[in-house]
């Protein structure tokens, strides 16, 4: 029997709505593996009612049987870490024997949260609209053999050493940009309380993991943000600061590319982004304030309104190319109940010529016209629909045609925020 690896990647900007997909999926998996980003990313599920925002840990944790693994690739923010295990507690969730944590992680510490801060601020106009979360210099920390992981935390004394060196390092940069520096000594109190609570999860998970290949177990690999968001395929530098392609599941978690065998790629019925940068399809108007509140697409991590545009099919088709996508989960249909027409970005046109994503850079996208293919509306409630002859005809069209365009069958439809509201093909 051929073990089963599968892997979820949004095609957009992110907060395509992975975090339901995920929960769902999870209900088979064995295991649900994080293998890259850090909390930048926020994977929100509904179930019973309660919402449950989560950042770092997998969204399998809902699942009693299901193992939920955060690998090497992943960068940890102790104090979020934390945060998640207490709520999970809290509402009677044990992690305990269920929730694994490499201790390959780089940890993003306060000195990476000035920093991000501090550069963002110096860029003036030219924001990059970061989330601020330290991602960036963890990972350029990382890189450049300054980093720090949770290998070093288990030795309390030697992560004192090495924090304070860095964190001396740090407050002299800090200083050029006249922000207050890291007080050492009081950092280390709080790392040592986080420490204490984290310390029971750290495991050996790349040794975890091929057993569970072995013994044919169920594996289901959670990507964060979005391929748009790739540090090497995105209109870098507005992107992320890791690897978010399907690649990553081999360098974020051990996992040999050949133990792959579906690849998943969430697509939004619209778009939307948070942060800088160019986005072809954008609505500025009344329109995407509408989308923008019925959706409630408003950062899980930073709380900020997202910027909305149509569905744009020309950098889905270059996402689900660039990821060996094999089946398209559609997310978020329900919120485009009530418009009477729908625009599809089918390609690009610069200076009166056609440009595929790929040969363009972020000046390029920010210049650009995209052509539109129009599609009558619909008026009805989808949430409590359950089979695809059950939607209106017009979204029917609508969804076919995004099928036929990207040529990868739909597998699964999103049509409201709860648990059981989708369709299945």
């Amino acid at each position: 029997m051929k073990s089963s690896v599968s892997v979820i990647v949004g095609t957009q900007w992110g907060d395509e709505g992975k975090g339901k997909i995920v929960d769902l999926l999870s209900e088979t998996a064995d295991f649900v593996v994080r293998f890259h980003g850090g909390n930048n990313a926020g994977h929100t599920i509904v179930v019973n009612g309660k919402k449950y925002p989560l950042h770092l840990i997998p969204s399998g944790v809902l699942h009693p049987k299901t193992n939920c693994v955060i690998a090497n690739g992943v960068v940890v923010d102790l104090e979020v870490l934390t945060s998640e295990i207490k709520m999970f507690d809290k509402d009677g969730i044990k992690l305990d024997g269920r929730l694994f944590i490499s201790e390959r992680c780089h940890l993003i510490l306060p000195y990476h949260k000035a920093l991000d801060q501090a550069f963002e601020n110096a860029r003036g106009k030219d924001k990059l609209g970061t989330t601020a979360r330290g991602i960036g210099p963890c990972l350029a920390d990382k890189v450049s053999y300054n980093g720090i992981r949770l290998y070093e935390l288990k030795d309390w004394n030697l992560f004192v050493d090495k924090f304070t060196f860095q964190a001396k390092i740090k407050n002299e940069i800090l200083k050029v940009f006249k922000v207050s520096p890291i007080n050492i000594t009081k950092e280390l109190k709080i790392l040592s309380k986080f420490r204490e609570i984290v310390l029971s999860y750290i495991a050996d998970t790349y040794q975890f993991l091929q057993k569970a290949l072995e013994n044919n177990k169920k594996i289901l690999m959670e990507g964060a943000q979005a391929v748009m968001l790739d540090v090497d395929f995105s209109p870098y530098p507005y992107s992320t600061g890791s690897n978010t392609v399907p690649g990553a599941v081999n360098t974020g978690a051990g996992i040999p590319p050949q133990k792959i065998s579906r690849v998943y790629g969430v697509v939004k019925a619209y778009t939307s982004r948070v942060g800088g940068g160019p986005l072809p399809t954008e609505l500025t108007d009344n329109l995407g304030d509408t989308l923008r509140k019925k959706g409630g697409e408003f950062g899980t991590t930073t709380g900020r309104p997202r910027r909305i545009g149509w569905l744009d099919l020309e950098a889905v088709k270059f996402a689900c190319s660039v990821s060996g996508i094999t089946e398209i989960i559609i997310t978020k249909i329900d919120v485009l109940s009530g418009i009477e027409k729908i625009k599809v970005c089918i390609e690009y046109k610069l200076n009166g010529k056609n440009i595929s994503y790929s040969g363009c850079g972020y000046q390029e996208l920010a210049k650009l016209t995209p052509v539109y293919k129009e599609f009558a509306g619909w008026t009805q409630d989808l949430t409590k629909v359950r089979r695809f002859a059950d939607l209106p005809k017009t979204c029917q069209n609508y969804l076919k045609f995004v099928e036929n365009f990207l040529g990868i069958p739909i597998k699964l439809i999103s049509i409201g925020p709860a648990r059981e509201e989708y369709i299945k093909l």
